[in-house]
């Protein structure tokens, strides 16, 4: 094969795949404004349905990514050791599965986002955090538990601000 026409080929090649990378690249700047424009959007719609829903929120712009973080209203139950703790050990054990069965449920329905004991035997046994509109409702569900309604367990709830979405790390 001629030199000539080796480099011929070549150089067709290389435009070939120069003008592929430039097509790509606007592709991709385009997809990229498409994404931010969905995002923006996205945190409209979320807030416009939270607030309809009854939620409070607020937003927090990040300083270093310049993102527009939508922080809402949580409430925080912290379980705490109650007064009636003179149960058997079967007895116990029976509130345990069903007070297991209520935070699963709560769960699954979506009103609990996360729930755990601590670690420790203090008076704090645990947390469950409320994804709900209102106190009233975060402590209604609360005190549905089978060990609140028995005196195992006390509930005390607060407020709680967290970003909606974030992920535990």
């Amino acid at each position: 094969m001629n030199i000539k026409v080796l480099y011929f080929l070549s150089a067709l090649l290389l435009l070939s795949c120069n003008k592929d990378a430039k097509d790509t690249e606007i592709a991709g700047d385009n997809m990229a404004n498409d994404i931010a424009k969905e995002e923006k959007r996205s945190i409209k719609e979320l807030k416009e349905e939270l607030k309809a829903k009854g939620y409070q929120t607020f937003d927090y712009i990040d300083e270093k990514t310049q993102d527009t973080i939508v922080m809402q209203q949580y409430f925080i139950a912290f379980l705490k050791r109650g007064n009636n703790r003179s149960q058997s050990k079967a007895e116990a054990d029976s509130l345990q599965k069903l007070h297991l069965a209520h935070l699963g449920k709560m769960y699954e329905m979506g009103y609990a986002d996360i729930s755990g004991p601590f670690g420790d035997d203090g008076d704090i046994r645990g947390i469950t955090i409320y994804n709900v509109p209102t106190l009233a409702m975060a402590d209604s569900l609360a005190n549905a538990d089978p060990m609140v309604k028995f005196g195992r367990l006390e509930i005390e709830i607060h407020p709680w601000w967290a970003g909606k979405g974030l992920p535990l790390r």
